[in-house]
């Protein structure tokens, strides 16, 4: 019988991933990391600076390669799903960032489009797209 959380393996790709904006905007990132599959891939868009250790692999890798850095160089970052496609265990997510580069106070709003993939109620692989060219300039000052 299924619990009606997005941790096990009855649940739904879209539920997954749903699960993994409402725990990232609640800030449960021990919520998000179980999500994660043990050999999770997730590649950063090229030219984005934290791509710098694409593939990330494992919980592990994306919590402090990635999340880490992210959480220390910006404030009131936020990453909002508008729309969600799915297809098979694959979701795709159209949305927007909302972050503030802390040395120079610079705020950014740009797009964003996650890929996902889902098995077995975990993920399994996740690949960003972004304007990282308005990332380089706020991060340039």
């Amino acid at each position: 019988m299924s619990t009606g959380t997005a941790s096990n393996s009855e649940a739904t790709p879209r539920a997954v991933v749903d699960s993994v904006y409402t725990l990232f905007a609640a800030g449960d990132v021990e919520g998000f990391a179980a999500l994660m599959a043990p050999d999770i891939v997730w590649s950063e868009a090229e030219g984005n600076p934290y791509a710098d250790l694409n593939p990330y692999l494992g919980p592990e890798a994306v919590l402090t390669g990635l999340f880490t850095r992210l959480l220390s160089d910006w404030d009131n970052f936020t990453a909002t799903p508008n729309e969600l496609v799915v297809e098979g265990k694959r979701v795709v997510v159209f949305g927007r960032y909302g972050q503030t580069w802390k040395p120079t106070g610079q705020a950014l709003d740009i797009p964003f489009v996650h890929s996902w993939t889902v098995e077995d109620g975990q993920l399994v692989a996740f690949q960003q797209y972004t304007d990282t060219n308005a990332l380089v300039a706020a991060m340039a000052g």
